[in-house]
C-alpha cells in the first residue's frame, strides 16, 4: 500500500483546482464475538480511504478513492476536479485554513491487535465458567482510525482517534424471550471492567423471574445513562443555527417556526437563552474531555447545515450546547456564522451531560415508591421535528420499581417523547458516567451521562417487542 505521505503529496501536486485538500483515513480493527456462553469468531481487518476536495471560487466537488496505487489518486484528483467544475456556488464557501504541519505528520498510521482483548477474554471465560441458567451473547471491537489532513494551503495534520465497544446479551436458556443488555465504551480496553458488565446483566436476568404486564400510560421512569444518551444525542444533532435561523428547527424562535408562521411573517430569531430547566444541567462536547479524547480539529468530507469542507482544519475546542438548564450554542459553519451573526461552532464528537447529584441509577431506583426503571432505547424515529417529538421502542427489560426495590420485568413499550420537553420535566438527576448509547453506537460512541427521573415518561402504547 502506498505511504500516507505519497499518496497525499501526489494528490496535491495533481491539482489544478484553486485549492485542494486531502484526507486520508488508515484503519486498523479486531473484533471478537461470542455465542451461548462460546467464543465463536475474531477478526482483524485494515482499510483505507481518502477523499480528495477540489474548489473553484466557490464551487466544490468531492470524490473519494481506496488509494490502492496513484494512478488511481490521480484519476480521484480529476473526478473531483469535474465535479467541482460542474457544480454551483456553495453558500458555505469560505477561504480554505492556513497551517504547518503537525510535529507527527509523516508517522505511519496506528495499528491495533487481537491482545487489546486478553483482559476481557480471561473475564469472558470467567463469566462462561460460572454461567448457571444463563446464556451469554456479544462482540468486542478495538479500532485504531489514522486520520491525516493536507491542503494546497499547507495545512497538514494528523490524528489517531481510538474506539472500543463492548455489547453484552444475556438470555435465560429455557426461556430466551427473557433478556438484559448492558454495554460499555473504552479507548484501550484497559479502564474496562467486563466482570463487573456481566454481573449487572445477571442481576437484571434475575429481575425478570417475575413478569407484570402494564398498560400504556405515563409513569414515573428511571432512565439509566444509555438511555439519556441516546435522547441527548438526537438533542443535539438537531442543534444546527441555520435551520433555526430559518423556521424549520426544534431550535427556532416561538412564532418563526414554518408550522406556526401566519401569512409572510418570516423567520430569523432563535431560541438561544432560553432556559429549559431549572436544573444546573449543562450538556458539553470537549475534544479533550476525560476518556472520550476526539480530534482537536474539524474533519469532514460532505458540507450541511453544521459542517463545511472548507472548514477542514479549524480548531475543535469545547462547547456548552446547554449551560446551566439554559440553550446556549447552535453548530455553525464559518460562512453561516458570518451570514446570520452567530459563532462558528463545529457539531460534536463527544457529548457530556452533567449538573446533577451524586446518586446513582441504584440510589434513584431506591428512592421510587413506584415506577419503571429502563434498561435502553432502540428504534428511534423523529415524529415532528417542530417539537423534536420522537418514537422509538424499550428493550432488553423493563423493570417495575415498588418501595425502592425492583420487584420484577414488565413488557415492552413504545414510548412517544421529545427530549427538549423531557428536560423540562425532569426532576432528578444523578451522577455522570461514561456509558453507551444503544440506537446509535455504530455513528456516536462517546458519551457520557447521568440517570434521570421523569415523572410522567410517556409510555404510549404495548409493544410485543422482547
Amino acid at each position: 500500500m502506498i505511504r500516507p505521505d505519497e499518496l497525499t503529496t501526489t494528490a496535491l501536486a495533481a491539482s489544478k483546482a484553486d485549492g485542494c485538500i486531502v484526507v486520508l483515513t488508515d484503519t486498523s480493527e479486531v473484533n471478537v464475538r461470542w455465542a451461548n456462553s462460546t467464543m465463536t469468531t475474531n477478526g482483524h481487518t485494515t482499510t483505507r480511504s481518502f477523499a480528495v476536495i477540489s474548489v473553484f471560487e466557490d464551487s466544490v466537488g468531492v470524490v473519494s478513492g481506496n488509494g490502492v496505487d496513484l494512478d488511481e489518486v490521480r484519476a480521484v484528483v480529476a473526478a473531483s476536479e469535474d465535479a467541482a467544475r460542474q457544480s454551483g456556488p456553495n453558500r458555505d464557501a469560505a477561504a480554505l485554513l492556513d497551517g504547518a504541519a503537525d510535529d507527527d505528520y509523516d508517522a505511519p498510521a496506528a495499528a491495533t491487535e487481537i491482545g487489546v482483548f486478553a483482559r476481557l477474554t480471561d473475564e469472558l471465560a470467567a463469566a462462561f465458567a460460572s454461567s448457571r441458567n444463563e446464556l451469554l451473547y456479544g462482540f468486542a471491537e478495538h479500532r485504531l482510525e489514522t486520520t491525516w489532513l493536507a491542503s494546497s494551503s499547507g495545512l497538514r495534520r494528523r490524528w489517531v482517534q481510538p474506539t472500543g465497544t463492548v455489547e453484552l446479551n444475556g438470555k435465560i436458556a429455557d426461556d430466551l424471550t427473557r433478556s438484559a443488555w448492558a454495554g460499555a465504551y473504552t479507548a484501550d480496553f484497559t479502564d474496562l471492567d467486563f466482570t463487573a458488565l456481566a454481573a449487572e446483566v445477571r442481576r437484571r436476568l434475575s429481575w425478570s423471574g417475575r413478569q407484570v404486564e402494564l398498560p400504556a400510560g405515563r409513569y414515573e421512569t428511571i432512565l439509566p445513562p444509555s438511555a439519556v444518551a441516546d435522547l441527548m444525542l438526537y438533542m443535539a444533532w438537531s442543534m444546527d443555527g441555520r435551520p433555526a435561523h430559518e423556521g424549520r428547527s426544534p431550535f427556532a424562535a416561538p412564532g418563526d417556526r414554518a408550522s406556526d408562521k401566519p401569512g409572510d411573517e418570516q423567520p430569523g430569531g432563535t431560541r438561544l437563552g432560553e432556559r429549559l430547566t431549572d436544573l444546573p444541567l449543562t450538556l458539553s462536547s470537549d475534544p479533550v474531555a476525560a476518556g472520550l479524547q476526539t480530534a482537536p480539529f474539524l474533519v469532514t468530507t460532505a458540507s450541511g447545515d453544521s459542517v463545511s469542507v472548507f472548514d477542514n482544519g479549524v480548531g475543535v475546542h469545547r462547547v456548552d450546547w446547554l449551560r446551566d438548564g439554559t440553550i446556549n450554542a447552535l453548530a455553525y459553519p464559518r460562512a453561516a456564522a458570518e451570514e446570520l451573526g452567530g459563532r462558528f461552532t463545529p457539531p460534536p464528537e463527544n457529548l457530556v451531560l452533567t449538573g446533577g447529584s451524586p446518586a446513582s441509577t441504584d440510589d434513584l431506583v431506591a428512592r421510587t415508591e413506584r415506577g419503571l426503571l429502563l434498561t435502553c432505547l432502540w428504534y428511534i424515529r423523529e415524529v415532528d421535528p417542530v417539537s423534536l417529538l420522537l418514537t422509538g421502542l424499550t428493550r432488553d427489560g423493563v423493570y417495575l420499581i415498588e418501595g425502592g426495590e425492583v420487584v420484577g420485568q414488565v413488557n415492552n413499550f413504545r414510548f412517544n417523547e421529545s427530549p427538549i420537553d423531557l428536560l423540562r420535566r425532569v426532576t432528578d438527576v444523578g451522577a455522570t458516567e461514561r456509558t453507551l448509547c444503544r440506537e446509535w453506537k455504530d455513528w456516536f460512541s462517546r458519551t457520557a451521562m447521568p440517570p434521570i427521573r421523569v415523572p410522567d415518561f410517556n409510555m404510549s402504547s404495548v409493544s410485543p417487542a422482547s
